[in-house]
């Protein structure tokens, strides 16, 4: 499983210009599947993202969880993590899982995301998603499930 983490000030998804989920400040996750992953690596990620200390603390020091923090969580699939680029130009997606498999941990981490979070919103899967996002600092960070240690 990969993942983009995106600390926001602000983020909303949209689906044929009709907002499916926004939250405040908090972390935008774009998440994308494989086709070799299971709850393990959902779980992993899960805990990684909302564990991350990547919010500012009353010094200004980034030493806050989104636990701590008290932020949302929108959730957004995107199965292009896993585009592979090394040969040609089209992107190869083989490694992605396939859709129901997607669909399938992509649900099982939201109902886990949402037993820890407060607020968690996603996108809709499969859809053609608009994405807007305040990105805050800016703070990006990658997760991958086959690089734990």
């Amino acid at each position: 499983m990969r993942a983009v983490v995106q600390r926001v000030s602000r983020a909303s998804v949209s689906v044929d210009g009709e907002v499916v989920g926004s939250i405040g400040p908090g972390i935008l996750l774009l998440l994308g599947v494989a086709g070799s992953d299971s709850g393990s690596d959902a779980n992993y990620i899960l805990e990684k993202v909302i564990n991350l200390r990547i919010f500012e603390d009353d010094t200004g020091r980034m030493d806050r969880s989104l636990l701590e923090s008290g932020g949302g969580l929108l959730v957004v699939s995107q199965f292009t993590l896993y585009g592979d680029t090394r040969r040609g130009r089209r992107p190869s997606y083989i490694k992605a899982a396939p859709p129901e498999a997607a669909d399938r941990l992509y649900e099982y981490f939201v109902s886990q995301a949402r037993h820890r979070i407060a607020e968690v919103a996603t996108g809709k899967f499969q859809a053609m998603m608009d994405v807007e996002l305040v990105n805050d600092g800016p703070v990006t960070i990658l997760l991958d499930s086959e690089k734990q240690i």
